[in-house]
């Protein structure tokens, strides 16, 4: 249901071509510390969990730039989903509510170094928001995150990564040593279009398993009245999971823009 309300979001999007801006503002959607507000509704579709589980999940991610210095910016970066599973373990019916809160501050230069990298560095938080107990860790959690890229004739490349410890929170819960890590690569196609792919794989230390997705995704920069936004369109195969799936899924994300300039 969450699925077919994206697309019909989509769908209802008029098709408008913005030349330049439309171009830097793909440009800065490539870049995740970027001086740009922008504020994605990531909707997400995962099937081939064992038993015919599924899992649909909606993350809101406003990604909000602050100038600390006249050199230096601050980006918040905010995951918050939005979950519906059905046998997700396998057997325990379904669940819909609020999953955990992964927070990220990145500290980056205003300018790119001389050669043209992008860097940013941080800390990263978990927050035990979820709302019902197979949605959640229910713990806090703690440690750092980085981003690196590069931006070069249309072309976007770089690798985001986290690792997160459980620092507090239910005793009776598994402790978290997770580390995140995301290598992409875009290219941008002219009039607020780009290609992407990437890897949002994550290990898990304490059980020593791998989930590794790979997505691709088309993107185009576009106008609804005066409202800049976004809409991506997408799909992915796991490559390795924990046992039980999933095996696919599919993303649609529809991201509101706020140029800060």
């Amino acid at each position: 249901m969450i699925l077919r309300l994206a697309c019909c979001l989509l769908l209802a999007v008029p098709f408008v071509a913005h030349g330049q801006d439309a171009d830097e503002l793909a440009k800065k959607l490539s870049n995740p510390v970027a001086d740009l507000i922008s504020v994605p509704f990531q909707f997400n579709y995962d099937d081939g969990y064992a038993d015919g589980g599924s899992r649909t999940y909606v993350n809101i991610q406003p990604v909000v730039p602050i100038t600390i210095s006249e050199n230096w910016n601050m980006i918040s970066r905010t995951i918050l989903p939005v979950v519906y599973q059905d046998d997700v373990p396998p057997g325990s019916g379904d669940e819909f509510g609020l999953g955990d809160i992964t927070q990220s501050l990145f500290f980056t230069p205003k300018k790119p170094t001389a050669s043209g990298w992008v860097i940013g560095v941080g800390p990263a938080f978990l927050i035990p928001t979820a709302t019902d107990d197979l949605l959640g860790t229910e713990k806090w959690g703690l440690g750092p995150t980085a981003v690196v890229l590069k931006q070069d004739r249309g072309w976007s490349y770089g690798a985001l990564v986290n690792h997160i410890w459980s620092v507090a929170g239910e005793d009776d819960r598994q402790d978290i040593s997770s580390t995140f890590l995301q290598p992409f690569l875009s290219k941008a196609l002219g009039q607020g279009r780009t290609v992407s792919v990437n890897f949002e794989s994550s290990y898990d230390w304490k059980h020593e398993q791998w989930t590794v997705p790979f997505n691709v995704g088309y993107s185009q920069v576009t106008k609804a009245g005066s409202q800049m936004l976004s809409w991506q369109i997408g799909a992915r195969y796991f490559f390795e999971t924990p046992e039980g799936g999933p095996d696919w899924g599919v993303r649609a994300t529809l991201t509101l823009l706020y140029p800060t300039h």
